[in-house]
């Protein structure tokens, strides 16, 4: 099996603490076959811990549709991952 077969590749797009937590809007990730949206999730907390209060939180959105947890992704898909989005706090 060649590496093209192996993988897909995806765009991930980042909002709120996502976006804060990596310093840009995009991503772009060569993912295993099979690879669910729930499994990008649990890759970005894995890269920057400080995400994992927003685990149970995220909703998640395939190709602009809303998407369950186990939706499995294909080549060229656009993630959206959405935390929870607070209007913040006056000082």
């Amino acid at each position: 099996m060649s590496l093209s077969e192996a993988t897909i590749g995806i765009t991930v797009k980042l909002f709120a603490a996502y976006q804060e937590a990596y310093g840009v809007s995009e991503l772009s990730l060569a993912l295993p076959v099979g690879t669910t949206v729930e499994q990008v999730r649990d890759r970005l907390i894995t890269e920057h811990p400080e995400l994992a209060q927003w685990r149970n939180l995220t909703r998640f959105g395939v190709n602009f549709q809303f998407a369950e947890p186990s939706t499995i992704l294909q080549a060229g898909d656009e993630v959206v991952l959405i935390p929870p989005v607070s209007g913040g706090t006056e000082d």
